[in-house]
């Protein structure tokens, strides 16, 4: 394989190009079986690499390839270990930042594929972001003039896929770490000529942190493989599945999942409908964030003003 891919990559580096044909004779030679080895791995960031003007195609072997590496080549499936992450980071990484569409497209994908990724990985995509708004330098401008304090159009559909990734640490819910990261974003950007989508974003996405209901909990890496190693057991006995997984602690996992009645304990589920409204309640440690990130310039300005004006209605009530 090895004289195969360097006989391709001198070519593509003569012609300054990766092309269908390329691509197509990098599937054969890479991913014939539809899985990906670190090896192949490496050998493909290196053609990324290369100095060649990527195609389409390029881009939809990439990106999906690298991804399946991430989460699918170790147990359990779907969970990027640490060592991964930092492989990725390692490897698209550029003085701290990004520096092509390609690598953000990998980053925003892993993310969205994969079932639970570290901290550590989740923060370095709010990073990139953040990073491109405020000096307006980065992969998420597409080619067009740079205009650092700004949010674009692109960097409002990014935000939007990161912040709401199936590998993101709230899921389907704002982190404060996210929502801080967006007053930030906000404040740098309150007299540039931003996206008209972005003060949408803004209110749907903070609003979402103070009032969200949320009771989605990710299962981490090491639980997961324990119950992926169990639910691989290949002992006979279907009958007494459930009376083994309530003797096993990886019980405690399915209860989490599931619900506790899976095994007959009796215990009451929670009234969704009011576990619902007591969310969108916004508690004292809601309200004091809340009141710093407005007062915090002496002044509330239209996105604030916004902000409160959707908490309001959607609160029934006035003020915070």
């Amino acid at each position: 394989m090895t004289i195969e891919f360097s006989s391709l990559l001198n070519g593509i580096k003569d012609q300054g190009a990766i092309n269908a044909a390329d691509v197509l004779a990098l599937r054969k030679i890479v991913w014939p079986d539809g899985a990906i080895n670190q090896v192949e791995a490496e050998l493909l960031f290196e053609l990324n690499g290369a100095d060649a003007e990527p195609s389409q195609e390029w881009i939809d072997f990439f990106v999906p390839a690298i991804t399946e590496y991430l989460i699918n080549q170790q147990a359990p499936k779907g969970y990027i270990s640490e060592d991964n992450a930092a492989w990725l980071m390692r490897h698209i990484d550029h003085d701290g930042r990004l520096e092509s569409e390609i690598e953000l497209e990998l980053l925003v994908r892993t993310l969205e594929k994969a079932t639970g990724a570290p901290a550590s990985l989740q923060a370095y995509a709010i990073r990139q972001i953040e990073n491109a708004v405020m000096t307006g330098k980065g992969p998420t401008r597409c080619g067009g003039e740079l205009k650092p304090g700004c949010v674009t159009d692109a960097e409002v559909k990014i935000l939007r896929r990161v912040l709401y990734a199936a590998a993101s640490e709230g899921a389907i819910s704002i982190t404060r770490e996210e929502a801080d990261m967006l007053f930030r974003l906000k404040d740098a950007t309150l007299d540039a000529e931003n996206s008209p989508q972005w003060k949408t974003l803004f209110v749907q996405l903070v609003g979402n942190h103070v009032m969200a209901h949320n009771d989605y909990k990710m299962l981490d890496r090491a639980e997961a493989a324990r119950l992926e190693n169990f639910m691989n057991d290949n002992k006979p006995g279907i009958g007494g599945f459930f009376s083994r997984m309530k003797s096993s602690d990886i019980g405690g996992a399915f209860k989490d999942v599931f619900g506790g009645d899976i095994f007959g304990d009796g215990a009451q589920a929670k009234n969704h409908v009011a576990a619902v409204e007591e969310a969108r309640a916004i508690d004292t440690d809601e309200q004091k964030w809340l009141r710093e990130r407005i007062e915090a310039d002496q002044t509330t300005d239209l996105l604030e003003k916004a902000l409160l004006e959707f908490i309001a209605e959607e609160t029934g009530r006035a003020g915070i």
